[in-house]
């Protein structure tokens, strides 16, 4: 009996968008990435072209992370002070695709750094490695209005990934990134709703859909991993069918994620029948991203170099 074909066919596709400026395109970077351009659902190239290959951005905090067990702290031990040596051993010793800075230290309760103090920090990391960089807020609105437009007029000819903007706060990041030439994430709390309206009022401020990337915050193997599967595969399925408002790449915050979660956390001591956390922490933040890559996703944020080396072996055998 012929085996009938059950192949489904797509009538669009998810948004390319490359990221990083070399010195012919006024930047500094030594090479670029392009991310999106997936034609089906993931891996399943026999519907279509899958697009590129999602990368991998390494974590990096400008300031040193309180909350980080020694496990995860313990690889990075000796740059942990210096953001910009930090993402140089990222890049070079762990292979990190782009760099995620991520500038905790000007929340207000982490230290409330400067304006000055961000860009000397952004510089500084720009100056120490070639790829692409994502440079994150820290999420408190105010602070990030405050600090981020200056940050990215630093970082101008660059075409860093900026963010985060929300349907509540988006207009100061939006024109500022406009102005100089930025990709953008748009950010929503796990609801494909409200997901959609912060990319429709980006696009309303002439902001281009192609330099869009869509972030739902992610949820951890145990701790929500399943609603930010199905809004991603929801997004991915609507980009494919023609929602030009849903066709953006997305972004993922695994690494933070995952090691919050106490099943990676937790010392040996404290649960010795989980066995060591040396390899359940990165096989946590591992699981995390590999299930989530179903789903749709272009970048992965992620912090351990295990889990790190572990999902690009993953990525190179599915692709």
């Amino acid at each position: 009996m012929e085996i009938p074909n059950v192949a489904d066919k797509w009538s669009s596709g998810v948004n390319e968008i490359t990221l990083g400026a070399t010195k012919d395109k006024g930047g500094t970077r030594t090479k670029t990435i392009t991310i999106g351009g997936s034609k089906c659902v993931p891996f399943m190239d026999f519907e279509g072209n899958p697009g590129h290959k999602p990368i991998i951005a390494m974590d990096v905090c400008d300031v040193p992370p309180e909350d980080w067990p020694e496990t995860l702290s313990k690889p990075f031990a000796d740059v942990l002070n210096d953001p910009a040596q930090w993402a140089k051993k990222c890049v070079e010793q762990y292979g990190a695709d782009m760099i995620c800075l991520k500038l905790d230290g000007i929340h207000p309760d982490k230290g409330n750094k400067s304006a000055e103090q961000a860009v000397k920090t952004v510089k500084s990391v720009l100056a120490a490695v070639g790829v692409p960089l994502i440079i994150w807020g820290c999420e408190q609105d105010e602070k990030d209005n405050e600090v981020m437009p200056k940050v990215s007029q630093a970082a101008k000819g660059e075409n860093c990934l900026m963010g985060i903007v929300s349907q509540n706060s988006y207009k100061t990041l939006t024109a500022t990134c406009l102005a100089d030439g930025h990709s953008l994430i748009t950010m929503a709390p796990v609801d494909i709703n409200i997901g959609k309206q912060i990319n429709i009022l980006v696009s309303e401020m002439d902001f281009p859909l192609n330099r869009i990337v869509m972030f739902q915050s992610t949820g951890a193997l145990g701790y929500g991993l399943e609603y930010t599967y199905s809004i991603q595969e929801r997004e991915r399925l609507a980009a494919l069918t023609g929602d030009k408002m849903m066709a953006m790449p997305v972004i993922c915050d695994v690494g933070r994620e995952a090691w919050r979660a106490k099943e990676a956390k937790s010392g040996d001591s404290e649960v010795p029948q989980w066995g060591s956390r040396e390899e359940r922490g990165p096989m946590w933040e591992t699981i995390t991203a590999v299930s989530l890559l179903q789903s749709g996703v272009d970048i992965i944020r992620m912090q351990h170099p295990k889990a790190v080396a572990a999902v690009k072996k993953c990525i190179d055998r599915l692709y």
